[in-house]
This record gives structure tokens, sequence and C-alpha cells, in this order.
């Protein structure tokens, strides 16, 4: 299952790129797959943040994402701004929709 596409808010100097994504694996967000996230964020020119549940994260904190307990069925918000803002976004999407490389 993959979510409509980014949507950019902002003015164009500091445009936020955001998304929400659905958590489809059968873990969820998990120490593993939020090891493969935070790898995925730092690949990247952008400053990303995660938002569940009115708690919000950074993209680059495996502690922090584990906090917020996306188990299959939720959905997590991504926010990127930076140069790589967009390619992050779509990047991380592609990630979770392919349930993070797990069989399940």
């Amino acid at each position: 299952m993959e979510d409509g596409g980014p949507a950019i808010t902002g003015g164009a100097a500091g445009a936020a790129v955001t998304r929400d994504l659905a958590i489809v694996n059968r873990k969820g967000l998990h120490a593993r797959a939020t090891a493969k996230f935070v790898q995925c964020v730092e690949n990247y020119d952008a400053d990303v943040t995660v938002t569940r549940g009115g708690e919000t994260v950074g993209g680059q904190s495996i502690m922090g994402i584990l906090t917020l307990g996306a188990g299959r069925g939720t959905s997590i918000t991504v926010s990127a701004t930076g140069r790589e803002a967009t390619a992050v976004v779509e990047a991380l999407a592609a990630l979770v929709a392919n349930r993070f490389g797990e069989d399940e």
C-alpha cells in the first residue's frame, strides 16, 4: 500500500516536504527496521522529522523513532527540509512500502 505523493508546504527557500506513511510490515518500526530508516535518512542532505500521535522526533534518532511505537497498521508523518528533502521523503516512502526489505 502506498500513500499519496509528498505535499510541499512552506516558502520556496524553506519548503518542507511532508508525507504520511502507513506501516505495513508485520513487526512495525522495530529496531532493525528503524536502523534501516535512519541509514536512509543519513544518505541525504536534509533534516527529517517523524511524527506519530502528536509526538515528533528526529529522523536520525533510532531511540526517538522507537519511542513512537509505530506498529503495523499505524501511520507516521515524515517531514523534511533541505536540499534533498523531496528525495529523502520519496526514498523513505519506498523503504516503508517495501516493508523495510522484510518478508512480511
